[in-house]
């Protein structure tokens, strides 16, 4: 049992197009996009902001998930202190790790997992202050 519950705290859509995934987030929902490019050699990158912070980002779904077959999709990030100890404690309670922890240039360590009916999720120990709510 964790010692305090973990939060999701960002949110990232992967998609096959990614200038339609803009045009339609800014459209609908307001959203101001901000490319990110703070992460040397990352893929591009769209942070989407709400009138105060940013909410969530965009990205090209990554080409392994596609040719596993992952639909385009909005995945969230769950905040950890320890992300090794939260995916020990994942794999302890029968989930798995599509991506063991790693790192992000400028941003933090993060883990691609699923729980044990196969809902992914990412854990994210990131490198800044905490986001506020």
């Amino acid at each position: 049992m964790p010692n305090a519950a973990k939060p999701f705290f960002w949110y990232e859509l992967m998609t096959t197009d990614l200038d339609a995934a803009e045009a339609f987030y800014t459209a609908v929902v307001g959203w101001r996009a901000e490319p990110f490019d703070k992460a040397p050699g990352m893929p591009r990158y769209i942070v989407m902001n709400s009138s105060l912070r940013g909410v969530g980002g965009l990205m090209t779904m990554p080409k392994d998930a596609a040719m596993m077959g992952m639909p385009p999709a909005w995945l969230g990030y769950i905040y950890t202190k320890d992300i090794d100890a939260s995916t020990k404690a994942l794999k302890e309670a029968g989930g798995a790790v599509h991506r063991a922890p790693d790192d992000i240039p400028g941003v933090g360590r993060f883990a691609v997992v699923a729980d044990p009916q196969g809902a992914t999720f990412m854990f994210l120990q990131p490198n800044q202050p905490e986001q506020p709510p």
